[in-house]
């Protein structure tokens, strides 16, 4: 048992999107090994409550990931408490979803700049940190329909293409980079299927949510938030050669 406990990851990691579902899975699931986390997301009531559970290593820091100055603070506030950021989890996502038949232009906006804009932020607001420091781990995560297109749900899924795109180039620039300097920076995506979260709740448009929920809720034994908490800890735990660059998880019996 002491074996296992000193190999658990025991970094300085930034979490977004961490106020419920996944993102405060994986702030649980790190928090008993972290040097320090810190928690984002726009509820920070939530926030503020989830850090008092898993102690005063744990920072909460209300975060809007569509405002670029605001994902950058992550970054100062984990410099200025624990003095390195060794993993970023780009959790925070939205999905805005109906036909686009409908031109539902402001959620298409709101897609892009969460689910994209606010992924670049991320990267951009430690990757100079993780250059200096020539270690550190980027995990984003994606969704299996970033392979799979949905009805109702193309722009959603284009974002999540995106993503693992952006995931690909970066790990191929590192690599390049680490032939002239030795870094062993890691970019991982991970991909989830049906997980039984909130996720349904940020689409506006109410015939799309209300067959969305019953997608999710027709598959037996979906996934459980801790389920994709315990891949990022797989990646975070990984040998130092290893690079975990895609995970898809999905459940046994999803059919959707």
């Amino acid at each position: 048992m002491d074996e296992e406990r000193d190999n658990r990851w025991s970094g300085v990691a930034i979490i977004t999107g961490a106020s419920s579902g996944i993102g405060e899975a994986i702030a649980r699931n790190l928090a008993p090994s972290a040097k320090g986390l810190v928690i984002a997301a726009r509820r920070d009531a939530r926030l503020n409550t989830l850090a008092s559970e898993l102690g005063d290593h744990v920072i909460p820091v209300k975060c809007d990931v569509q405002v670029q100055s605001d994902v950058t603070t992550l970054a100062t506030t984990a410099l200025e408490h624990f003095g390195a950021i060794d993993a970023l989890v780009n959790n925070a996502g939205i999905a805005r979803m109906a036909s686009m038949l409908r031109c539902r232009v402001e959620d298409w906006d709101a897609i892009i700049d969460t689910n994209i804009k606010g992924v670049l932020y991320g990267i951009a607001a430690v990757l100079p940190q993780m250059l200096e420091q020539k270690t550190g781990n980027i995990i984003n995560i994606s969704s299996e329909s970033a392979r799979r297109i949905f009805l109702g749900a193309g722009v959603y899924c284009a974002s999540k293409h995106a993503v693992r795109a952006l995931s690909e180039g970066l790990q191929q620039d590192l690599s390049i980079r680490s032939r002239k300097d030795g870094n062993t920076i890691k970019v991982s995506t991970i991909a989830p299927g049906v997980v039984m979260t909130e996720f349904a709740e940020s689409v506006t448009h109410e015939p799309t949510k209300l067959n969305l929920v019953r997608g999710m809720q027709s598959v037996d034994e979906p996934l459980s938030a801790k389920n994709i908490a315990e891949c990022v800890q797989f990646v975070l735990e990984s040998p130092a050669h290893v690079e975990v660059g895609e995970m898809t998880v999905r459940p046994v019996k999803q059919n959707m």
